[in-house]
């Protein structure tokens, strides 16, 4: 597809890999528009690059999406294109009697939900554009529950079946629905696992964005930048294997803190 020209609109996009997509995207001659929870930090990117538009949003608060897509639309009339990249990472020790029921559903909320929601409130829209696209980032543990983070991986699961089916669904409106299967990477999101896995693992934002960037302008519809098909290989022919490895890492993490619940 064509990725200049466009108006974009990211979740998520103060930080991270969102803050990289608005970046590159930005400067592939595209007018792009963030979200994010703080307005402060939403300030702060306003700094960096001037040219962008923010507006502050949660993404798991359905009256918030409602409320950006009346704002957006009415500033943005040629919006085509949705990135849904906001989510939130946690450690958990699910015997942590401190994980009430609005708690410990908090990611589903965020990393699930709202790209529902989002994709769902925006759609009649992106339905009236040519060149329409929405991104979904899911992430490598997608394929393999990392157990250290239980709802994380529940969430991401959940997006990538969502995505398929979302893709299906679409095609006959001329839609492309892409899903960017992340790999670790070194962003906010995993600084509270830098003790659990080997910084030399996470990838470099700015390398896996324009993984995602390249693959969209091939119209690859799953892009996996990174170690995440090495990931996905590996779920198919050695998925006990794969899933071991990922548990030795969360007990481990989880005897350091000697039986006490991790909750970040």
């Amino acid at each position: 597809m064509e990725l200049n020209n466009n108006t974009i609109l990211i979740t998520g996009g103060t930080s991270g890999l969102g803050l990289e997509f608005a970046t590159q995207l930005m400067a592939l001659g595209n007018t792009v528009i963030i979200t994010g929870r703080d307005q402060a930090k939403l300030d702060e990117t306003k700094l960096k690059l001037p040219q962008i538009h923010t507006f502050k949003s949660d993404v798991s608060d359905p009256e918030a999406i409602m409320n950006l897509y009346n704002q957006v639309v009415n500033r943005f009339p040629e919006l085509n294109i949705l990135v849904n990249n906001a989510g939130e990472m946690r450690k958990l020790d699910l015997h942590d009697k401190s994980l009430d029921l609005n708690n410990i559903t908090h990611e589903i909320e965020i990393n699930l939900s709202g790209p529902v929601r989002m994709v769902q409130q925006f759609l009649p829209h992106l339905q009236t554009k040519n060149n329409a696209a929405i991104m979904n980032v899911t992430s490598g543990i997608a394929f393999v529950p990392f157990p250290l983070a239980p709802i994380y991986g529940a969430t991401k699961s959940g997006l990538q079946s969502y995505t398929r089916s979302l893709r299906v669904q679409l095609k006959k409106d001329g839609i492309k629905v892409f899903e960017l299967v992340a790999p670790g990477a070194k962003t906010p999101l995993n600084d509270k696992f830098l003790d659990d896995v080997d910084p030399k693992m996470l990838m470099e934002p700015g390398k896996l964005v324009t993984a995602a960037i390249k693959g969209m302008k091939k119209d690859k519809y799953q892009i996996f930048p990174g170690i995440a098909s090495l990931l996905a290989l590996l779920s198919r022919l050695a998925p006990s294997f794969i899933f071991n490895q990922m548990s030795k890492i969360a007990e481990k993490s989880l005897d350091r803190n000697n039986g006490i619940a991790v909750s970040i």
